[in-house]
C-alpha cells in the first residue's frame, strides 16, 4: 500500500469515519477541514442512527471507538408521533428497526479520536487539477499543493470539490427554514414531556404551517454528559420574512422570541418546552436537498455524504447514509490499495451509492412535503 495516498476534502461524520477506516488499513490518508476546529461551527445535536450506520461505524472505527459509540449513545423508544398544536395524537408509527440518539459533536469527537495527525483544521480542499502522472494534484485553501491517487469530496452541502466536478449536480432550496435548539433535561424540565415524547421523533403541527420537533438526548449514567431534548422550530421561508425579515441575521435571544411568540396560542406545556429552551442553544439554517442526478464516468475523484446527497432531516436518514457511504468506500479504497483497479473498485461504490443515496433523497423529500411543508423535489437532470 506505499505510494497510495487518499486526500478527505471535509471532517464531517462522513471524512472521519472514512479516515479512520482507510488509516486502520494501512492507507495514507490526509482530512483537511476548512474550520478552525471541530467546535467552530454549529450544525446541530441529535442525530438518529440506525442499524446500518451502526454496523458502518462497527466496520470503519477500531473495538475501542465502537465500544465508546455504544457507551454515549442513548436507545429512545421505537416510535415516531405526530401531534397537532394542543397536544392531540394524529400518528403514531412503531419502528422495528434498531435506533440510537447520538449527539453529533460527541459522534464527532469519538471519530477524531486517534487519527489528530491526519487532520488539519484551518484549511480546505480548494479544488484539483489532474497531473502529467495521472495522479491528482489538490489545491488546498491556503495555496499549497499536494499529489493524491484519490480526492474525496466529503465537504458537505457546500461541497467545493462538487461543484467542480460535477457542475451539472444541483441543490435547491426546500422553502423551509428550522431553528434548532435544545432543552435541559432536569426533574423539572422531564415533567413537560410525555412518554410518548421519548421515542425517535415527536413532530407537532401548528397553524400556519409551523411545526416544532423534538426528541431525547440521553446518555448512559456513567458517561458525565447531560442530558437534553432537542427542540426544533420550522416553517415556511415565508413565515419567516413576515415577522423578522432575514432570519439569517438573529441571534439566539431574537429566535426565542421569535418562537416564543410563533407558539403563544399553543398548549401550555408546548408553550414551556419553548420557554426552556436554552437561548444560547438556537440557530437557523435553511432545509436543502440534493437533486438526484444520473451516473457519471468514475474518475480518481469521488464523493460521500451531503457532498452529493444531501436531504431533509424529515426522513432522519442523512447521518446514516453518509456513515454508510464511509463505509462502503472504505472498502473499496483498501481493495484498490491491494491492486484491483481503481476505477473498477470505485465505480462499483459509486453505483451503490448512487441507488441507496438518492433514495434517502427522495424519501426525504417526500416525507418533507408532507409533514413540514417543504417544496416538492425538484425533477431530475
Amino acid at each position: 500500500m506505499a505510494g497510495f495516498t487518499v486526500v478527505i476534502a471535509g471532517a464531517g461524520l462522513g471524512g472521519l469515519a472514512l479516515a479512520q477506516g482507510l488509516l486502520r488499513a494501512g492507507i495514507d490518508c490526509t482530512v483537511y477541514e476548512r474550520d478552525a476546529a471541530l467546535d467552530s461551527r454549529r450544525q446541530g445535536y441529535r442525530l438518529h442512527l440506525d442499524g446500518t450506520a451502526e454496523n458502518a461505524l462497527h466496520r470503519t472505527l477500531p473495538p475501542r471507538l465502537a465500544d465508546l459509540f455504544h457507551a454515549t449513545s442513548g436507545t429512545p423508544r421505537p416510535r415516531f408521533t405526530l401531534l397537532d398544536h394542543e397536544l392531540r395524537e394524529l400518528l403514531t408509527k412503531e419502528s422495528d428497526d434498531i435506533a440510537y440518539a447520538v449527539d453529533r459533536l460527541t459522534l464527532r469527537r469519538i471519530l477524531l479520536s486517534g487519527i489528530e495527525d491526519s487532520v488539519v483544521f484551518g484549511t480546505g480542499v480548494g479544488g484539483y487539477d489532474t497531473g502529467q502522472d495521472g495522479r491528482l494534484v489538490v489545491r488546498l485553501g491556503d495555496g499549497a499543493t499536494i499529489s493524491a491517487d484519490v480526492l474525496v469530496a466529503a465537504d458537505g452541502i457546500n461541497s467545493v470539490v462538487r461543484q467542480q466536478y460535477l457542475p451539472q449536480a444541483r441543490v435547491a432550496e426546500s422553502g423551509v427554514w428550522q431553528v434548532y435548539g435544545a432543552v435541559p433535561l432536569t426533574a423539572e424540565t422531564r415533567k413537560l414531556f410525555d412518554e410518548s415524547m421519548f421515542g425517535i421523533f415527536t413532530a407537532i403541527s401548528g397553524p400556519e404551517g409551523t411545526f416544532v420537533g423534538v426528541a431525547p438526548v440521553e446518555f448512559p449514567a456513567d458517561t458525565g454528559l447531560r442530558d437534553y431534548m432537542t427542540c426544533s422550530f420550522g416553517a415556511r421561508s415565508e413565515w419567516f420574512d413576515n415577522r423578522a425579515g432575514s432570519v439569517r441575521d438573529l441571534g439566539g435571544t431574537q429566535l426565542h422570541d421569535l418562537v416564543t411568540t410563533a407558539v403563544r396560542t399553543w398548549h401550555p406545556r408546548l408553550r414551556e418546552i419553548v420557554a426552556h429552551s436554552d437561548p444560547d442553544s438556537l440557530f437557523a439554517l435553511p432545509l436543502r436537498t440534493s437533486v438526484p442526478i444520473p451516473a457519471w464516468s468514475t474518475t480518481r475523484v469521488t464523493l460521500l455524504g451531503d457532498a452529493i446527497h444531501a436531504m431533509s432531516p424529515a426522513s432522519g436518514s442523512g447521518a446514516c447514509t453518509a456513515l454508510r457511504d464511509a463505509a462502503h468506500l472504505t472498502d473499496a479504497l483498501v481493495q484498490a490499495a491491494h491492486g484491483r483497479d481503481l476505477r473498477e473498485a470505485l465505480g462499483e461504490y459509486e453505483r451503490e451509492m448512487i441507488d441507496y443515496g438518492f433514495a434517502a433523497v427522495r424519501a426525504g423529500a417526500e416525507n418533507g412535503t408532507r409533514f413540514l411543508g417543504q417544496d416538492p423535489l425538484p425533477a431530475s437532470v
